[in-house]
């Protein structure tokens, strides 16, 4: 008799853990600390990447320094691209109901013309074999 209570119990409260709760409606000042938020974490993360990348070359040079001091032999340094200094925080938010790449018909043809087109190979796709039956 027990074990059937627990057993009602325990599916009652899975049942409960396992109920949906509703989105909160949220006001358009919310909307916008949500969204400037957002941009600020993306903006740290941006700046710890250009920190890292900084530090990286600092160690790379540093490296190559005391191995040519040691007199081991040193490989050239591959070409990487420079460390892109992301600047200071700067939110422009976006115009409401719009997003802002596509603000005006003439910024949606110009995101529209600046994407490539399928690069052209000069040769037809291979035709699929046929089945030997």
């Amino acid at each position: 008799m027990n074990k059937k209570l627990l057993l009602i119990a325990s599916g009652l409260l899975c049942s409960a853990v396992f109920a949906k709760i509703p989105t909160p409606v949220l006001s358009d000042e919310a909307k916008a600390k949500a969204a400037e938020a957002a941009a600020k974490t993306a903006w740290a993360g941006k700046t710890e990447a250009y920190l890292l990348c900084k530090y990286q070359d600092r160690a790379a040079a540093n490296h190559l320094k005391t191995a040519k001091a040691a007199g081991k032999d040193v490989k050239p340094a591959k070409d990487t691209p420079a460390c892109a200094d992301p600047g200071a925080f700067v939110y422009a938010p976006a115009a409401a109901g719009a997003p802002a790449a596509a603000a005006t018909p003439a910024a949606a043809a110009a995101t529209a013309a600046a994407k490539p087109a399928a690069p052209a190979t000069g040769t037809a796709p291979a035709a699929a074999p046929a089945k030997k039956s």
